[in-house]
This record gives C-alpha cells, sequence and structure tokens, in this order.
C-alpha cells in the first residue's frame, strides 16, 4: 500500500496560477483547487514509479496429461474425489504451467504428441484456469536432452543457415499460434537441456559460434511474436558450479542474447539424497544471478514418488533456495510430471500414487519461503485439547464433510503426518510429536483450512 501526502506550497505560487483570484474566498477556492491538481500530480508520480513484486512461480510441466486422459485415465483429489488434473495442481499451490513442443511428433503416447496444436489446445486449457505459461522448445521430434539433441526429420539434410531459418520459422509459429488463441507465454525455453548445445552436429558445443547463433535466432523469433516473453537458456545439474560456469562463460564470450537462466534439479539421477547437493544448488543459483546479472528458476525438478516424505523435503529445500536469490532474482519452481503415475507412464519421478492421487510431496507447493501458508476461510474446525501434551489430539470436522485429509505441518513447512478421515465428524490423532508449534491443514470436498496446534 502506497499512502501519498500532497506537498504544500507557498500560496503565492498558488495565486500565480490564477491571478485574476487575488483575495478573500477565491484564493481560498484556488488553494483548494491547486492542491488537489498538485496531489493528482504527486499521485501519477508515486504510482508510476511503484514496482510489482511478480508471484512466485510454482510449476508444473504436464506434457504427457493430454494422453492421459484421452486413454482414459482417471484422477483423484486427495478425498478420492475425480477431479480435473490441472484444478488438483492449482488445489495444491500450482500456478504456472510448462509444456514442451516438438515439430512433428509421432503418436506414440510418452513419446509422442506435444505438437504445436496439442499444446496449443493445452496453453488455452491452462490460461483459462488462471495459470501462467512457459512453452518449452525442444527443437527435435521427440525428447531433447543433455544425451541427444535430434534435428527434426524434416531439417536432417539442411544447410546450417537453412536451420536458422527453421529455428526462426519454427519459433514464431507456434507462438503467434498461441497468440492467436488469447495465450501469451510468460516464458520461452530456446532448447531443452542444451549443456551440449543444440541440432546436433550443427548447434553442438564444438561449434560455439553457431551455437550461438542458432540461440539468437530463436530469442529473435520470440521477442517478434512479444517483447515482454522472456527467454529462458536452460541446462541439466542445477547444482554444478563448475558446469554452469562453463556454458554460460562460453554464450556469453558469443554475445548470446536471453533473460533468465533455467536450471534442472534431480538429486534421483545425481545418485545422492538432495541433502549432499541442496546447499551447492542454492550457491549456484546466487552465483548465476550475480554473475550473468540474469534471473534464474529451478525449470525441472522431481523425486522418487515411493519415498513421499523426502521428496516433499527437497521440494520445500529447493524453494527456499530459489527464493533466497538476492534482489527478487529466483522466479520459480516447477516439478517435471508430477501427474505422470507409473502405471502409465513408466516414469519414478511424478507426484502422483497408484491410487491415482497426489502423494503428500506435492503439498510442498503450498509452502512459502518460511514455511507452510496458513489459509483462513472462516470455516472453523476446531482442535483440541490445544495446547496439547504428547502429541494426542482431536480435531472437530462439523462443517468440514464429505470426507477429509488431515495433514500435519511443523513451522518450517515439514510434513510431520497425514490421515484420511472419510466423512467422520471427528478425528482423533496420536502422533509423536516434539513440543512447538504446528500447522494442521484439513483438506475436503468443499473448501481448505488451516489451524495452529501448540504442543507441551
Amino acid at each position: 500500500m502506497v499512502i501519498l501526502i500532497a506537498p504544500t506550497r507557498d500560496k503565492r505560487q498558488i495565486t500565480h496560477l490564477h491571478p485574476s483570484q487575488s483575495r478573500g474566498g477565491g484564493r481560498e477556492e484556488v488553494n483548494l483547487v491547486s492542491r488537489i491538481i498538485l496531489t493528482c500530480f504527486w499521485m501519477i508520480l508515486v504510482l508510476s514509479s511503484v514496482t510489482v513484486k511478480a508471484q512466485f512461480s510454482k510449476g508444473a510441466d504436464v506434457g504427457w496429461l493430454q494422453q492421459m486422459e484421452a486413454t482414459g485415465y482417471k484422477f483423484y483429489d486427495t478425498t478420492g474425489s475425480e477431479q480435473n488434473c490441472l484444478q488438483i495442481l492449482k488445489d495444491h499451490g500450482i500456478n504456472t504451467i510448462r509444456l514442451r513442443v516438438w515439430v512433428n511428433p509421432s503418436s506414440d503416447r510418452t513419446n509422442g504428441h506435444c505438437s504445436k496444436e496439442e499444446v496449443v489446445d493445452m496453453a488455452v486449457r491452462a490460461k483459462n484456469m488462471g495459470m501462467r505459461i512457459m512453452i518449452d522448445f525442444h527443437y527435435s521430434d521427440s525428447w531433447a536432452d543433455p544425451a541427444k539433441q535430434t534435428k527434426p526429420a524434416a531439417w536432417a539434410s539442411h544447410s546450417f543457415s537453412q536451420l536458422l531459418t527453421d529455428v526462426y520459422d519454427h519459433t514464431t509459429g507456434v507462438l503467434s499460434a498461441l497468440k492467436t488463441s488469447g495465450v501469451t507465454p510468460e516464458w520461452v525455453q530456446v532448447g531443452n537441456e542444451i549443456i551440449g548445445g543444440m541440432l546436433w552436429p550443427d548447434g553442438s558445443t564444438s561449434n560455439w559460434t553457431q551455437l550461438a547463433q542458432l540461440l539468437n535466432k530463436g530469442y529473435d523469433a520470440v521477442k517478434a511474436v512479444d517483447s515482454t516473453i522472456k527467454v529462458v537458456v536452460h541446462i541439466d545439474q542445477g547444482n554444478d558450479n563448475g558446469r554452469s560456469r562453463w556454458f554460460f562463460d562460453n554464450i556469453r564470450s558469443q554475445n548470446v542474447r536471453y533473460d533468465v537462466i533455467g536450471l534442472s534439479y534431480y538429486p534421483y539421477w545425481l545418485g545422492s539424497d538432495y541433502t549432499v547437493t541442496i546447499n551447492n544448488l542454492g550457491s549456484n543459483l546466487i552465483d548465476m544471478a550475480s554473475r550473468y546479472g540474469k534471473e534464474v528458476m529451478v525449470v525441472e525438478v522431481g523425486g522418487d514418488y515411493t519415498k513421499v516424505q523426502n521428496t516433499y523435503d527437497m521440494l520445500v529445500a529447493v524453494i527456499n533456495k530459489v527464493t533466497s536469490v538476492p534482489g527478487g532474482k529466483g522466479l520459480g519452481v516447477i516439478y517435471w510430471e508430477p501427474e505422470g503415475e507409473k502405471s502409465w507412464s513408466g516414469y519414478q519421478l511424478s507426484c502422483w500414487g497408484a491410487d491415482k492421487k497426489p502423494t503428500a510431496a506435492l503439498k510442498a507447493f503450498l509452502t512459502g519461503p518460511s514455511g507452510i501458508t496458513i489459509k483462513k476461510d472462516g470455516s472453523g474446525f476446531r482442535i483440541y485439547p490445544n495446547p496439547a501434551s504428547g502429541g494426542s489430539f482431536n480435531v472437530d470436522l462439523t462443517g468440514m464433510k464429505p470426507a477429509s485429509v488431515i495433514s500435519i505441518f511443523d513451522m518450517n513447512g515439514r510434513l510431520v503426518g497425514e490421515q484420511n478421515v472419510n466423512d467422520q465428524p471427528k478425528a482423533s490423532i496420536d502422533i509423536s510429536l516434539i513440543p512447538g508449534v504446528y500447522m494442521i491443514q484439513v483438506d475436503s470436498k468443499q473448501q481448505r483450512s488451516s489451524g495452529k496446534l501448540l504442543v507441551n
């Protein structure tokens, strides 16, 4: 909130505005009118200088979602009710959707689709739900990542100069289709995990000059469609500062244009617990923002869906590291395919259980940088006794039916317990809690509400 105070002015200056009003009531009227004018003037000056901090991006890459739905997969919320997957994600704090786009993909359900038309359809759905959008150009017909950056089949025999045109035309084509449909992405990735370059062999890191030209051609294409879109350059292993410096020092030497550094972070693929590398991720994010003067994001993260508590803790830690980047340059965290349950996708790092419901790990996105966000909506469920001793307490769920899930968090945002109560009017919980303050969150089909519990 901005409080505006109109500056006082010498009356001689005020009367100078209207010399015909020189004494008595006329002078008072001029004084009042002039003060109103000056107040408006200063309001314009002050408001024009106010910078509104953008909302922290909590995201989900959901490239599989359309095909999961097309094959009849059903999604259920934490209470067991069938629900739109995007709504479930939104109810868990997700405000951003990331979508990959391939050039001429196959119809394979897990390794294909993600065409321009499908991406436009999904982006419109997400936007209509109030989501922010990131588009991830792979410049391939299927997966592009550190192990492979295969040219689209239609571009395979093209010269390098033609490849530059291909990148520009494909990028503008997809973004123009999005804009025509009413969607302007907030971010666009030019390439996906391009630590080794893109469109091999022409744009590999063995030829930085050509890679730079391809990246700049993508940048120019994005800005030609809408100059407000932020361009992201994305590499893997966000915990590795030497690797990150090597790549971004080289593209800086080639005068590559971009706005945001995007990093992946997967402790699972690093072969060690997140606690081994999380501080390295944090220090690298700070170094990237400072060394290159760029905003930073973790655009891909994930954990083993069977290790719910560990994945939850990892996500909270990652969110805290990104929000700790000085100057507000840490923009957000995006989970890669949280909805991609293993029985459908074969993927181990989703955030969905075999019961077709999100695991409790996804609740990490309900946390802020200092812990769980407490939402008060007037429902007024009652916790008793409060204070409690020994961790045994009751929750009166009157007004919270039908069906409820009770989650218990410590004040650092760590999930310490969860219980399904299945339409019961009261829940009795006996859980070992050390003395301290806890947040109790109740989810039902109708609402979400929170309250505090003190354990002596």
